[in-house]
């Protein structure tokens, strides 16, 4: 069954992950920890499909205070397909050298913030300039992505730089460069992609990393709770905290 194929490629994935990937994680984790333990912000940006796990990474059950999405509408919101803010579009608008720039001029950031971006191939423009943008802007900048394959393949971008080649550290979602991983009888083109799995895969290895070490620290982490547990009385209470502190911290980003 090729359903065994998928998830058999998955698990290498993740295998492959927990095998290579362990330090790079820590010291990603650590630089986190940083941002937001000095009550300052992960700002995380990705395009497309690169923008599930920063969806997945906050607001949502288990996540907490310190992340925050910056996510374009015309960049991941493709899901009408042909017409308004189709793939048309959007396969232009990644590749558009100077449009990151803008995006980066909606937001006031610090020295004591730290970038996380999210790219599969790291050749596309809109990733480049956020990464460039933010590295003139004094932020450590870290990237996941798939960045053992992505070697030698040419950038789209002037500067002649990947978004590997700009980051202060790297994380490698050992996601294979074509994304997807099952081949089909009869076709030339693969089906079943990995590099999301393994995105989320990262995510949560490095925020769960994040958290014990600023619980290790000692600093109390405003975390959203599941408000579906029968029986927990003060699931909203903490939810409410959680926001409130979220919308404190944002005023002036």
């Amino acid at each position: 069954m090729l359903a065994k194929e998928w998830l058999n490629s998955a698990r290498d994935i993740m295998t492959r992950i927990e095998d290579t990937q362990m330090e790079n994680i820590r010291k990603a984790a650590e630089i986190m920890a940083d941002s937001i333990e000095a009550g300052r912000w992960v700002h995380t940006f990705g395009c497309g499909h690169a923008t599930i796990p920063i969806e997945e990474m906050y607001p949502r059950i288990g996540g907490f205070v310190g992340f925050h999405p910056m996510i374009e509408l015309p960049l991941t919101f493709f899901t009408r397909i042909t017409g308004e803010m189709g793939v048309h579009q959007f396969v232009f608008l990644e590749r558009v050298e100077g449009y990151g720039i803008e995006i980066m001029k909606g937001y006031n950031f610090d020295t004591r913030d730290t970038m996380w971006l999210f790219s599969h191939s790291g050749i596309n423009n809109v990733n480049i300039d956020v990464a460039l943008e933010a590295k003139r802007k004094g932020m450590k900048v870290i990237v996941f992505g798939s960045a053992a394959e992505a070697k030698g393949k040419q950038t789209r971008h002037s500067s002649g730089k990947n978004i590997f080649d700009i980051a202060d550290l790297v994380v490698d979602s050992c996601a294979p460069i074509g994304d997807a991983a099952v081949s089909l009888k009869n076709h030339q083109d693969k089906i079943g992609p990995v590099s999301t799995m393994a995105f989320v895969t990262c995510v949560w290895m490095t925020i769960t990393t994040v958290a014990e070490i600023l619980a290790e620290r000692g600093v109390k982490l405003y975390i959203h709770p599941s408000h579906n547990v029968p029986g927990d009385n003060t699931a909203k209470d903490r939810l409410e905290e959680a926001l409130a502190v979220y919308k404190e911290r944002i005023t002036g980003v």
